[in-house]
């Protein structure tokens, strides 16, 4: 994941590029939108998230940084949004998500791309018309998760898929001896998901 965060940046620049020879997604000063520039720095936030996760030298830093990672994705009005590894401390503390929260609101930073078809099949999933019913599809599909049985690719939305690696992670038992391991595992999932998300800004 090092060096994901360079990526967002150019993609940043790439779609700039984009959108100066077809003449969308532009503001009237030929810039790229507010709405791709918020949108690529929430990614940024959860690109550091993971990256820090997936490096941690400690199980208690790795459920940190997967806490963050997940209420980024959430945002303050999502599920399970807060003290997640129960440490006392809210990491990742946001208003907006990258997805809108239970009842619509905040909408989160992926909703005013919807009009990109990458963004809505890869990051948004698909209609948010009823919210809350999507935070339940993802929420049936960890509950239902095994290490041999995975749901996750159930789940159209890949920002919803970090909240899953996240939410295993947080649920290892620290005392055991792969702990650690598993959480860079798990990790590496999550990267991948982050990585697909940040290429629907450019698709």
């Amino acid at each position: 994941m090092n060096g994901l965060r360079f990526a967002v940046a150019g993609l940043l620049i790439g779609a700039l590029a984009a959108c100066e020879s077809s003449g969308s997604d532009t503001t009237g000063s030929g810039t790229v939108s507010p709405d791709s520039t918020a949108f690529a720095a929430k990614l940024s936030e959860l690109d550091a998230a993971v990256d820090v996760w997936r490096s941690a030298e400690t199980i208690d830093a790795a459920r940190v940084a997967a806490e963050t990672a997940a209420n980024l994705v959430v945002g303050s009005n999502g599920p399970a949004y807060g003290d997640r590894n129960g440490d006392g401390s809210v990491s990742g503390e946001t208003s907006a998500g990258i997805l809108p929260g239970l009842d619509g609101t905040p909408p989160g930073a992926a909703s005013p791309l919807a009009d990109t078809s990458c963004i809505t099949r890869d990051v948004l999933g698909g209609s948010w018309d009823d919210p809350a019913a999507r935070w339940d599809q993802m929420n049936a599909a960890i509950t239902d998760w095994r290490p041999d049985a995975n749901t996750m690719p159930t789940l159209a939305s890949h920002p919803m898929r970090v909240v899953g690696w996240s939410t295993f992670t947080l649920d290892i038992d620290p005392t055991d001896p792969e702990a650690l391991d598993l959480a860079h595992e798990y990790a590496g999932h999550a990267a991948l998901h982050v990585a697909i998300s940040s290429d629907a800004l450019d698709c």
